[in-house]
């Protein structure tokens, strides 16, 4: 992909909830693009919140129509350190294991989400959930209110 220009850049909030974990999950994700924002909101009967943190990343980028230079805001910090610190480059070359040699949980989503950002610039900014970020509120309140949808 070409350098990114400001016109093509994307600005992402994503979260997931999960009332029980496991139980019933859903997620939430807004999308902002030269000042229109955008909602996507989904849920599970059955899931963790994991599960929805990753699924609102991947819902995201999937409804890009084309590369971008994406900026997804997270509050989870597994998805955010498996990115920033390098942490899904070390599962891949050791087989999608941890190192401590159990299984990298949720390897399906991860794949996912990793096919999802290849035609995309990503980058990966770490906010903290429940506190004053008005944006990271927003899509809380859409996963909690997508997880409702099965209890």
């Amino acid at each position: 992909m070409s350098a990114s220009s400001s016109k093509d850049e994307v600005i992402i909030y994503t979260d997931g909830a999960c009332s029980g974990n496991p139980g019933p999950g859903g997620w939430g994700a807004l999308l902002i693009w030269r000042g229109k924002k955008r909602e996507l909101t989904g849920a599970e009967p059955e899931s963790t919140n994991n599960r929805m943190e990753m699924r609102a990343v991947i819902e995201a980028l999937k409804a890009l129509k084309r590369p971008c230079h994406v900026k997804i805001h997270s509050d989870s910090a597994l998805i955010v350190n498996a990115f920033k610190q390098g942490w899904i480059e070390n599962w891949k070359k050791r087989g999608w294991k941890k190192a401590n040699k159990k299984p990298v949980e949720n390897q399906d989503l991860w794949k996912e989400m990793l096919t999802a950002m290849d035609d995309h610039k990503v980058s990966w900014i770490k906010v903290k959930g429940h506190a004053d970020n008005e944006l990271n509120n927003r899509v809380d309140r859409l996963a909690v209110e997508a997880s409702k949808k099965y209890q």
